[in-house]
């Protein structure tokens, strides 16, 4: 029996209607932009595995520095301990950081980052005598599927049934040149009411909004208002972290720096499951006192895992190290040049990039979970290259360690994609 059949007994697959969608790809082994599967077909890694495996699948230096890591500790309790693994990240993750983070705060995943994110913010006004308990996030946020990330989410597609027990968050729109005097008129309303703890937002580049980008310059203006009405700013970097966007940060951007980051995914390289909430002085101090409840009680068992840790280390080298910057410089100048080719195209009905980020979007009307979208899946899978599109938008966030020929089958794919749908 395969295995694609054995997991249909037991596993429950994330995002699936499994009626519609029973049979799932075994992938047996990756190495680079590549992934292999049971029946021996090979696939080009398109989108990193979710915007993890940045530096390529099993990587090698990151393998390395995390088996000799399980060599000497594994795991223990971070309530009461350190060890050097933690330590020693701390210090390298301080020299690429946005220069006002200072602290760091260890849970497992992108939501939980989030979740802790917003509880370090209600919390931070709550120490200080103050009830603000309002949150302004963006219209099409996606920020992650536990409670906490799910409220300041946008995407009812995902949190239709949950409405009902979400925390109360006030919305607004993403702003463009367009809309901005209206947006910033809104937003300062809404700051107004002396009630508001927390901005929330995913900086430059929306994901699961199918790659909506939107200008540094007026997000920043948007921070400004909030941070002079001490208003915490919270930078969602869970997708747009550690390089995707042609800096380490997509903050990096902006002149006015985020209180809060919440970084995953990529964190690791793909290697083992970890998230950080970083935040400023400002921030910790709020927490730091001689009354236990002002403490921040929020832990997991697998805080600062020691290979997690180990992980980290390794993927800061790689991304900071030669090689990799100009691997980005490369991946961008190519999406360009692919650009170019393809943006007057009659099926395109806009393009769009930042960094190693590039969207398409298709002049067909598409559900982003229906039949048509799952046609194009298809499509591209069949034709060895793991591409997952958001309705009609196609986006391309491939590791850094792609080779041009893969890009090139990458671009050569889609462009086939556009002459059969």
């Amino acid at each position: 029996m395969s295995l694609q059949e054995r997991d249909q007994k037991h596993l429950w697959h994330p995002l699936t209607q499994h009626k519609l969608h029973p049979d799932h790809l075994a992938i047996t082994h990756a190495k680079g932009a590549l992934l292999f599967d049971e029946n021996g077909n090979t696939y080009i890694d398109g989108i990193a595995s979710w915007y993890t495996c940045m530096y390529g699948h099993c990587n090698d230096y990151i393998i390395k520095k995390t088996t000799e890591q399980l060599s000497k500790l594994d795991q223990v309790v971070f309530s009461g301990f350190t060890h050097k693994p933690a330590v020693e990240m701390s210090e390298k993750l301080m020299e690429i950081l946005p220069k006002n983070q200072q602290k760091i705060f260890f849970s497992d995943n992108g939501s939980t980052t989030v979740d802790v994110a917003v509880k370090m913010a209600l919390q931070f006004h709550f120490n200080q005598g103050k009830k603000m308990n309002r949150i302004i996030a963006l219209e099409d946020a996606f920020h992650g599927d536990t409670f906490g990330a799910m409220s300041v989410s946008g995407l009812s597609v995902y949190n239709g049934p949950f409405e009902d027990f979400l925390l109360t968050i006030d919305r607004v729109d993403v702003p463009t040149h367009d809309n901005f005097e209206k947006v910033k008129e809104h937003f300062s309303q809404i700051i107004a009411t002396g009630e508001v703890a927390a901005f929330i937002f995913e900086p430059l580049v929306q994901g699961a909004a199918a790659m909506k980008m939107y200008p540094a310059e007026l997000l920043n203006a948007l921070i400004q208002i909030a941070q002079q009405n001490n208003v915490l700013c919270i930078a969602d970097e869970v997708m747009t972290g550690f390089g995707k966007t042609g800096k380490y940060f997509a903050s990096d951007y902006l002149q006015n720096k985020p209180d809060i980051l919440c970084l995953s995914k990529s964190l690791t390289g793909g290697v083992v499951p970890m998230g950080l909430t970083t935040c400023t002085q400002q921030v910790y101090d709020a927490f730091y006192d001689t009354e236990i409840s002002k403490g921040f009680f929020h832990g997991h068992t697998y805080s600062a895992n020691p290979l997690g840790c180990a992980a980290i280390s390794a993927g800061i080298d790689l991304l900071t190290s030669d090689e990799m910057q100009q691997n980005s410089i490369r991946i961008q100048q190519r999406h360009n040049d692919f650009n170019k080719k393809i943006q007057t195209h009659p099926k395109v009905k806009s393009t769009r990039q930042t960094g190693v980020i590039f969207a398409l979007d298709l002049n067909i009307e598409m559900d982003r979970y229906g039949n048509l979208r799952d046609q194009l899946f298809e499509f591209f899978m069949n034709r060895g290259v793991c591409l997952r599109p958001l309705g009609n938008t196609v986006y391309i966030l491939p590791p850094f360690v792609i080779t041009n020929d893969e890009l090139d089958k990458i671009y050569e794919t889609i462009e086939l994609a556009l002459e059969n749908f």
